[in-house]
């Protein structure tokens, strides 16, 4: 299931606090998941920040090694090329991932479904992306036999053994192992150095926690869906301050492409197997995990702009949707969302 994710910036507010003598805040970049990673984090001076930076690339090659489909020994992959009735030992941060996406799975009414994976390969939207595929589509038939492959109630979890219910089931977490990755860099901060005050960003999505070095929470600017706007060329439409919750924004305005007079996703819909077509350009979720969090912004992009409102706030999600009027843009918040950040 291929899923992109709009990049987040970070912005800094004045205030009259600083950090105390003892601790010092730093930066921290890097490459994962075909993309980069920010993390900003306050620590004791004995703290090493070698060592800090060691620990979360070993725990994202960890990931990488789990849940990439681009890499062809990682377990997921290994399991996409089994056959029905064979088994796969899976690792924790697999389960858990699997755990997430199926909650959000039942609740979007499969709204999120990463068993998508055949329709995006057979879109053309996988490891080697043809965007001309349009210009020539599957036919019906094609659809009609991967469509019988959809399902995450085909993937059989026992204990930590993985199978499928039938041949060609496949996984792909793109819309959700980013935003894992955040959970488990924000954990490595934690859990093994003490860190309570942080952000972390990996391709867009980001979690916080604590304050930042104006001794204010972390405020996050959410751009504007122009087409053909970048990470270095854009514009803000809103910004939102966050301390101790995740945030991802998903949309199609980076990553769409123009065929026949329409604005295509590279989203896949899994209820009409198609690519999204005019949906809606930017939601942007808050949630406690990042993961969670990456999985609703997704899921409330592959479906129209009303039945997405209208799950959001059905479920208690809150959801911050950007959408087109004319040549402008309106902001439409969740009722969770209102309540929150009226």
């Amino acid at each position: 299931m291929k899923y992109f994710t709009l990049p987040i910036l970070a912005l800094a507010l004045l205030s009259a606090c600083t950090p105390t003598p003892q601790t010092t805040y730093h930066k921290l970049s890097g490459q994962t998941m075909g993309t980069s990673y920010h993390i900003t984090f306050e620590a004791p001076t004995e703290v090493s920040v070698t060592d800090v930076q060691a620990s979360i690339d070993k725990r994202l090659d960890e990931i990488n090694a789990s849940m990439s489909t681009y890499q062809a020994d990682s377990t997921i992959s290994k399991f996409n090329a089994l056959n029905m009735g064979q088994t796969i030992t899976i690792d924790p941060d697999f389960i858990k991932v699997l755990g997430d996406s199926r909650l959000i799975y039942e609740k979007s009414h499969h709204a999120f479904d990463p068993t998508v994976y055949p329709l995006v390969e057979l879109w053309g939207f996988g490891a080697n992306m043809s965007v001309e595929r349009l210009q020539n589509p599957p036919s019906e038939q094609e659809i009609i036999a991967v469509r019988d492959k959809i399902g995450l109630d085909k993937v059989i979890l026992a204990k930590d053994k993985l199978s499928k219910t039938a041949d060609g089931v496949g996984l792909d977490f793109s819309a959700i192992a980013k935003g894992y990755g955040v959970d488990v860099v924000a954990d490595v901060l934690k859990s093994k150095y003490q860190i309570q005050n942080y952000m972390v960003e990996i391709g867009g999505e980001v979690t916080t926690l604590g304050v930042n070095d104006k001794g204010v929470a972390w405020t996050l600017a959410i751009d504007k869906p122009i087409m053909g706007s970048t990470a270095t060329n854009r514009e803000i439409m809103t910004t939102v301050s966050l301390s101790g919750q995740s945030m991802a924004t998903s949309g199609n305005y980076r990553n769409a492409f123009d065929y026949n007079g329409q604005t295509y996703s590279h989203t896949i819909n899994p209820h009409t197997a198609y690519p999204v077509a005019g949906g809606v350009p930017s939601v942007t979720v808050i949630a406690d995990t990042t993961a969670i969090a990456d999985g609703w912004a997704t899921a409330l992009t592959a479906i129209p702009q009303d039945d997405a409102i209208r799950l959001a706030n059905d479920n208690n999600i809150m959801a911050l949707f950007i959408i087109k009027n004319g040549e402008s843009f309106d902001i439409i918040k969740s009722n969770a969302y209102t309540a929150k950040y009226p």
